[in-house]
């Protein structure tokens, strides 16, 4: 059968699809898009094999809370499961504002709006907080929400040296004093783990007269008096003008907020796109934030566990001579520096029955491709140590030598 022209001709952007090398990398060796067919605390299944879950965001160990699984099935009888519409319309339900009104005053803020998403919240922020003539300027490792949404601002770009807040200073110095100026950061960066350095750059900002963004997704729950964050964790609250945060962190939920004053949060509810054209968060997702939030500071037991497992881990990633990239949280990589000993290491505590995670150039700096690994409250010591060993194994077994990369 000879096919007509216009059906068999080919098309430039199908046939760029088709051909992408990186689809076909990951398509060979799989690293990534694992399903979880059931989960047991800190154990999961996939294709039938129990592993340890050792790169889990669920700092927590929350999602499966009596009172939050309770909280989310409630809300589930009371509001069904979709408000099947935008906060601007008819998807605003008085659970969405009893949680914004819960998280503004726990981060000591005027005001709160909460997306459907973290992403969205982040995007959001600098796409309708800044614009073309503006100058926004962000630390080169910032979360891709934060970039997309740079990019949709039009505002003129500079990018800083990771925490890096000399270079910081030098492009400030050279910008209009009567520019507007936003600068955007990660409280707590998810691959390298780093907390930002808010209080030199605060001090920075409000010299040049410029405002702060912060997304704090990895450090809501962990840093700042009760899990608060990382501008609490600096005493630096009312003195950032814009935090945006996560719930499927220590949350255990899904879904974003935007938080700062009134006037600032009214302001994104008139014009921000991500707000205004997105449907509302489901009940039960807030309702689950909302319970976990409480059980987050009625029951600090599972944050000092979260920190004492976390200093544990460190403690072992250091005598093993291990690369960790002096990380301060509970996000710890493994920094191997290559991708080709990154997929190799991974691929062999898979095998091992841990499940971890790779991040590569682009995704992190060339010459830093790691493993991102994390603790939560739920891991036992017993667990933390066993995985220990089982990496130093597989790091002398390949023949990789262990110590700080320059």
């Amino acid at each position: 059968m000879i096919l007509p022209s216009f059906l068999s001709a080919s098309k430039p952007l199908l046939d760029r699809y088709s051909s992408d090398v990186g689809t076909k990398l990951r398509l060979k060796y799989q690293p990534y898009y694992h399903t979880v067919e059931a989960r047991e605390g800190v154990w999961v299944t996939v294709k039938g094999r129990r592993l340890l879950m050792m790169s889990s965001n669920e700092y927590l160990g929350l999602s499966r809370h009596p009172r939050v699984v309770r909280a989310a099935r409630d809300a589930i009888e009371t509001w069904g499961t979709s408000p099947c519409g935008s906060r601007l319309a008819n998807g605003s339900r008085a659970i969405h504002v009893a949680l914004e009104e819960q998280l503004a005053e726990f981060l000591g803020v005027e005001a709160c709006h909460v997306l459907s998403a973290g992403y969205l919240a982040c995007m959001g922020s600098l796409s309708t907080l800044i614009r073309r003539g503006d100058a926004l300027l962000v630390d080169k490792s910032i979360h891709s929400a934060l970039w997309d949404g740079a990019l949709l601002s039009g505002a003129t770009l500079e990018r800083f040296n990771h925490e890096d807040m000399a270079d910081l200073e030098r492009l400030l110095l050279a910008l209009p004093a009567a520019q507007g100026k936003a600068i955007a950061v990660d409280g707590v960066y998810s691959m390298e783990g780093h907390i930002a350095s808010l209080p030199r750059l605060v001090e920075l900002a409000e010299k040049h007269r410029a405002i702060t963004i912060v997304d704090d997704a990895h450090g809501l729950g962990v840093l700042g008096r009760d899990g608060r964050g990382t501008v609490d964790h600096h005493g630096l609250t009312g003195r950032v003008e814009v935090m945006a945060g996560s719930f499927s962190k220590s949350l255990a939920s899904t879904g974003g907020f935007l938080a700062g004053s009134r006037g600032l949060i009214e302001y994104l509810r008139s014009t921000c796109r991500q707000i205004i054209f997105s449907a509302g968060l489901p009940a039960s997702q807030a309702a689950a934030a909302s319970e976990a939030l409480r059980v987050m500071v009625e029951e600090p037991e599972h944050r000092a566990r979260l920190l004492a497992n976390a200093d544990h881990y460190r403690a072992g990633l250091r005598d093993l001579g291990v690369d960790f990239w002096d990380s301060p949280t509970p996000g710890l990589p493994i920094v191997l520096g290559d991708k080709e000993k990154c997929y190799r290491v991974w691929q062999a505590l898979w095998e091992e029955g841990y499940f971890t995670v790779m991040a590569v150039a682009p995704g992190v700096p060339a010459g830093r491709d790691l493993i991102r690994t994390s603790v939560t409250a739920e891991h036992t010591t017993e667990q933390i140590d066993t995985f220990l060993l089982t990496l130093r194994r597989t790091l002398d077994k390949l023949g990789y030598r262990r110590g700080r990369l320059h």
